[in-house]
């Protein structure tokens, strides 16, 4: 088999792994529609794969399907299968953006075009240009005019010269916004790469906007609300990865109130007007400004309930995710009340990767309240799930550590003794590392603990938990804080 081919096979099982359930019975309608047949080894093949996205076997499938012989049968039914999921997945969003609703009209002139219904092929031309300017899409124009100027060698119902004169003004649009593109990457590729940045002093958005305003003083390229989305993105992208979460609450504020006063806000910039307010929030967090942060988190949930809800559910837990991690540092048992209503929220919980929050925040919230049988529930519950081996292993090492100091507080100690020999087996290679370390003589204190009558008592226990101290100074990344836990413990 080619290096290509195996390739494309591997695509086809990640594409049918990505495949939620509406996308998979939207396939099968399709297929159903395009082959009628009884025998339908396509589907066959496709319910295989998705059952067995990491363990696909081609001999075992192949023997199914063909048996032994003819395997190039099997990689026919593959590339038909690959094609059919490409076009039910195409049809199935065809309405999903403004770039696949103008291509979609664009294809249609084509098409039209092809069998010489010249009208019909202008009228979704048309289409596609209306709504390529509404969006501001200048690669989609030239592609849209440059049609026009095609057409006119079909039809006398088009004037080539209006379109050539469309498409010149347009590419000198395109040309400049191409140019702020290579700008705005040539400004984030050197703050990546600048280690010393910290950009406390605002400098990096003074300097993006300088160069951006003088630019191109010919036009009013600048004020394009594309170019000025596209700048937002970048720049908040860049302050977020850079954790500078002061010059972003500052750039979020202006921006918000820019757009707002000059109305750039509607139903298809909706999404990033959402997605603002939510790193508004989180920004505002991160500056312990807790009491902004929730009147954020507010104005989120009432723009989520525009346009009809639109992207209510996108947003819902981005906001409740606001509401826990304020409610954590000043009030735990609203933190508290807030996860448990998530917890009996159907959208959210359709979403597995959620759960992990969820429980892993009441974990350490119990803990925190010192509400010990309610934070082994919750950890207990979470290692139940079913994606919870799946987890990064560090992440599961964490947990498991915690809840031994939950067992250990709960006086647990022979559960705790059998427990930790196991955990060093199943970390061992984890617990070498350099970030495990720190782990490794937390199980060693516990250990030591759960043999011990008194710990305040045992002197060369006080001691090891003072050198604990002394050379694990940092708690940042544990589940539950050993430093600030270990503190109680010591005299």
């Amino acid at each position: 088999m080619n290096n290509s081919y195996a390739f494309n096979m591997n695509i086809l099982q990640q594409i049918v792994a990505s495949m939620n359930k509406e996308e998979v019975r939207h396939l099968k309608l399709f297929m159903g529609r395009t082959n009628a047949g009884s025998d339908r080894k396509d589907i066959e093949l496709f319910d295989y794969i998705r059952q067995r996205p990491d363990e696909y076997d081609e001999a075992k499938i192949q023997s199914k399907l063909y048996g032994t012989a003819d395997k190039n049968a099997l990689y026919r039914l593959k590339n038909r299968l690959m094609e059919d999921i490409g076009k039910s997945l195409a049809l199935q969003y065809s309405d999903e953006s403004d770039f696949n609703q103008v291509a979609i009209n664009v294809q249609l002139a084509r098409h039209f075009l092809g069998i010489s219904q010249f009208q019909l092929a202008l009228h979704y031309l048309g289409k596609a240009e209306k709504r390529a300017k509404s969006v501001e899409n200048h690669e989609l124009l030239d592609l849209i005019y440059s049609e026009y100027i095609r057409y006119s060698q079909e039809t006398l119902g088009v004037n080539p010269a209006e379109y050539i004169r469309k498409r010149k003004e347009n590419r000198e649009d395109l040309n400049r916004l191409q140019e702020i593109d290579d700008i705005l990457a040539d400004v984030v590729y050197k703050v990546r790469t600048t280690q010393n940045f910290t950009g406390q002093d605002y400098r990096i958005i003074e300097n993006l906007r300088k160069r951006v305003s003088g630019f191109s003083p010919k036009r009013s390229t600048t004020k394009s609300v594309q170019l000025r989305f596209k700048i937002f993105h970048s720049l908040s992208r860049i302050l977020l990865q850079k954790h500078d979460f002061v010059s972003l609450e500052k750039y979020l504020l202006d921006t918000l109130s820019e757009f707002t006063k000059e109305k750039l806000f509607n139903r298809n910039t909706h999404d990033t007007r959402l997605q603002m307010l939510t790193y508004l929030a989180n920004a505002q967090f991160e500056n312990h400004k807790t009491t902004q942060s929730l009147e954020t988190a507010q104005k989120l949930k009432t723009a989520m309930s525009e346009y009809g809800g639109l992207l209510h559910d996108k947003y819902l837990f981005f906001y409740y995710n606001i509401l826990v991690i304020n409610y954590s540092d000043k009030d735990r048992n609203k933190a508290i009340e807030v996860l448990n209503e998530i917890k009996e929220n159907v959208v959210i919980m359709k979403q597995p990767h959620y759960h992990v929050f969820i429980y892993l925040n009441l974990t350490v919230l119990y803990f925190d309240n010192l509400n010990y049988k309610q934070a082994l529930r919750s950890l207990v519950r979470l290692t139940m799930e079913d994606g919870y081996q799946n987890l990064d292993v560090l992440l599961r090492m964490k947990i498991t550590v915690a809840e031994l100091i939950i067992r250990y507080e709960l006086r647990d100690e022979e559960f705790l003794e059998k427990r930790i020999e196991q955990v060093k087996k199943e970390f061992a290679e984890q617990l070498r590392s350099k970030e495990g370390k720190r782990h490794m003589e937390m199980l060693a204190l516990l250990r030591d603990f759960a043999s011990s009558n008194s710990i305040l008592r045992n002197k060369p226990l006080q001691k090891k938990i003072k050198t604990f101290f002394e050379k694990q100074s940092n708690s940042v990344g544990d589940l539950i804080n050993y430093n600030n836990w270990l503190k109680t413990k010591s005299a």
